[in-house]
């Protein structure tokens, strides 16, 4: 059996089981990135003959302070499944994560098509129905977070679920690089950013998840949504948990996690 196919096992089981397994990268310690993100399409290619809906995509480690958080250099990327999504103010049960952390992100809505290479912001401007806030939970397969670049792309990006809220916004007029939010916790004030601090500009964020997708002929196509990267850093999520996240012009989104 390949690496692709027994690293894509493993994280399966893990997410099963609810087990942590060691990082990739100690147990293949050759593994590269091309070989990550194909276990991630292994992953996700399974999900799918079981009955899995892809809905979407997801970019992360897009700020300073998720990079550094984690400990990797650039973004990585993951896929949406139907599953995984959540209607605001559904209560979500912590049993079928991990070790799960929540980001707050600008979502997209794509209306047109996105494929790389050679997306521009402009192209990405285009192809944009509406932007909305999301609460992306996180999570790993890999013990303690002990991640890699290449564990958290064959991870899927260590994603796990998103919330959609807040009203569907059109781009016209908005400089997204100013867009503010604040982040609560149980009613408590716990971090603030602006979009500036995904990749500079969301826009670019999602430009550069066509492109490199591009590079394994995958499509960001109409009707998806986009998660454009996390505006602060992940927040640990515990029992009785609710997170707000109040955005300037597009509304505000939370989440309520019971055991």
């Amino acid at each position: 059996m390949s690496i692709i196919q027994e690293a894509a096992t493993h994280l399966l089981e893990a997410e099963e089981t609810k087990k942590v397994i060691e990082p990739l990268t100690v147990s293949y310690p050759g593994i590269t990135v091309d070989e990550a993100y194909h276990t991630q399409l292994e992953v996700i290619r399974r999900k799918v003959t079981n009955g899995g809906i892809i809905v979407g995509k997801k970019i992360g480690a897009t700020s300073k302070a998720i990079q550094n958080m984690f400990g990797v250099n650039q973004p990585d990327y993951g896929h949406l499944l139907a599953d995984m999504m959540f209607v605001e103010g559904e209560e979500i049960s912590l049993e079928q994560y991990i070790q799960p952390k929540v980001e707050f992100e600008i979502a997209f809505i794509l209306k047109k098509d996105l494929k790389g290479p050679n997306v521009s912001i402009l192209d990405v401007i285009e192809a944009t129905d509406y932007i909305v806030p999301a609460i992306e939970v996180i999570d790993s397969r890999i013990e303690d977070w002990k991640i890699k670049f290449e564990d958290t792309v064959a991870d899927n990006g260590s994603s796990a679920s998103a919330i959609i809220g807040g009203k569907p916004t059109k781009l016209d007029g908005l400089d997204l690089t100013l867009i503010g939010m604040v982040a609560y916790r149980n009613g408590e004030m716990i971090d603030s950013g602006a979009g500036a601090a995904v990749l500079g500009n969301p826009l670019r964020s999602v430009a550069w998840l066509a492109n490199s997708l591009g590079k394994y002929d995958v499509t960001l196509k109409a009707g998806e949504i986009i998660l454009s990267g996390a505006l602060t850093s992940a927040i640990e999520v515990k029992e009785n948990d609710t997170f707000t996240a109040e955005f300037a012009h597009i509304g505000s989104v939370t989440a309520s996690f019971k055991k």
